[in-house]
């Protein structure tokens, strides 16, 4: 029986908790992105549009389809947020052989972050 998480306060939030064993693409690109300095989260867009949906929960921040990927951040301030999502970029490059498009939705703050 698997346990699903709770939905949290914030897109960004709810990204950040680690997952236990990812065994689904999108999820090993979400742990990849997260793990990038800078990154404070994954981002779902202004309605929580920007996800790839798997049986029983959603990945957000992270649009994967056959020929692209969407990636949608939060970056944390004072990162810079080209590098950070060119920094993202090269994390993926090795994992996927479709072009990556980053999107920084939000710049967090220490009084901002979730």
């Amino acid at each position: 029986m698997t346990q699903e998480r709770s939905p949290r306060s914030s897109p960004a939030a709810q990204e950040r908790s680690p997952r236990s064993s990812p065994d689904e693409p999108a999820e090993l690109i979400a742990d990849a992105v997260l793990a990038v300095p800078g990154v404070a989260g994954l981002h779902g867009g202004m309605f929580g549009e920007v996800a790839t949906y798997l049986p029983g929960k959603r990945v957000l921040g992270i649009a994967l389809g056959e020929d692209s990927c969407a990636v949608h951040i939060s970056v944390r301030y004072p990162a810079h947020v080209v590098e950070t999502a060119e920094r993202v970029r090269a994390a993926l490059a090795p994992m996927l052989d479709v072009p990556v498009d980053v999107t920084v939705e939000d710049v967090l703050t220490e009084r901002t972050a979730p």
